[in-house]
């Protein structure tokens, strides 16, 4: 089961929360996919990480299918477009590059599947809009901070920008970047925390809809 483009964009600006993760253990990712799921994000990012992203993405996708249907899995830190084809077999509803790579646009356009490029400045933006892409990943997030968005607004309006890296869940943060303009934004181990000292997926899901609250009041 795949979701269409508008789907998924429709889940990526609501509620405005990307949860982005890696890890070996599968049975584990399912818990994190539940919790996130409870806590009310519809859209899960999967990194293309570590020698066992390929199953375990897999088994995701299967899990997914019969638990929450309505839940877009993409796969993130996708570089080529071989890479890009093999997920997309494997059921991803969205591809995310920390580039900007026309030939990855192209073989999502023939999918007809959200394609995500990493880009840093408006020309890269710009380009990837001509690519096709619906909504850009600004990349690393906080070395650019809200600022740049704000001022990427005001020439290109209409551009939508999931700033992803160095963000976390703080109140007067996620303000900032949602009054500058953005659509979503992507958060990794500011959520889940480091590898040696992963949070409980109790304390994800609590985490997420304190987010989620704080955000619809924006």
């Amino acid at each position: 089961m795949n979701h269409q483009r508008e789907t998924v964009l429709n889940n990526l600006r609501n509620p405005g929360i990307v949860p982005v993760f890696f890890h070996e253990d599968s049975d584990y990712c399912k818990e994190i996919l539940a919790a996130c799921y409870e806590a009310g994000i519809r859209t899960f990012e999967f990194t293309n990480r570590g020698k066992e992203a390929y199953p375990v993405f897999a088994e995701l996708v299967a899990h997914r299918d019969d638990k929450f249907p309505n839940m877009s899995m993409g796969i993130g830190s996708i570089v080529e477009p071989y890479t890009a084809s093999l997920f997309l077999a494997t059921g991803a509803d969205f591809i995310v590059s920390p580039i900007l790579n026309p030939e990855i646009a192209r073989l999502c356009n023939r999918r007809k599947t959200l394609w995500i490029p990493g880009c840093g400045t408006l020309t890269e933006i710009s380009n990837a809009e001509e690519y096709g892409a619906s909504i850009v990943k600004l990349f690393p997030g906080q070395q650019y901070g809200p600022g740049f968005v704000k001022a990427i607004k005001g020439p290109s309006p209409r551009s939508e920008i999931m700033p992803t890296g160095g963000i976390d869940l703080s109140e007067t943060l996620m303000k900032e970047w949602f009054d500058a303009g953005i659509s979503c934004f992507g958060i990794g181990s500011a959520l889940f925390g480091k590898k040696s000292d992963r949070k409980s997926p109790d304390k994800i899901q609590k985490e997420l809809e304190q987010a989620i609250a704080f955000i619809n009041t924006l």
